[in-house]
């Protein structure tokens, strides 16, 4: 028996988690929680995201950026009502120089429920909203 095991015992109580490294949280991909300019963003990857976007803005490439920005997923029935709303919190909202907008997804494993919120965002969605744009940045791209 180990000492975790044993104290666990004593204070009946759980063993940690080796994931559990103090006050550090993590997702269920274990991303670490990372603070940039003063925001909480969800991994390392999101927040470095955030830093190019900065730069990108301070560049004049952009006009600005918003982030964790809520946009409502729908389907059609087939008498063309909209029916399923699913609410999805994109990591990031840009604003083009044109005045369109583009929508960017920062991500370092694709889940299930995310592939099934892309595909619904780029058949259904993107096609009633003609000023966005979609994309998904990848570790190797950041």
């Amino acid at each position: 028996m180990t000492y975790e095991q044993a104290l666990a015992k004593v204070n009946k109580e759980k063993p940690r988690s080796k994931w559990n490294f103090g006050t550090t949280s993590f997702n269920k991909y274990h991303a670490i929680k990372t603070t940039y300019n003063g925001s909480i963003y969800d991994s390392k990857l999101e927040s470095k995201h955030a830093q190019n976007l900065d730069f990108r803005l301070k560049a004049g490439l952009i006009s600005g950026w918003d982030r964790q920005c809520k946009i409502d997923l729908y389907f059609y029935d087939s008498k063309g009502n909209k029916v399923t709303y699913k609410s999805w919190k994109v990591d990031f909202c840009v604003h083009e120089l044109d005045g369109t907008y583009t929508l960017e997804e920062v991500k370092g494993m694709e889940g299930d429920d995310y592939r099934w919120k892309k595909e619904i965002l780029e058949k259904v969605w993107l096609k009633d909203n003609l000023n966005y744009k979609f994309k998904v940045y990848k570790s190797k791209d950041i």
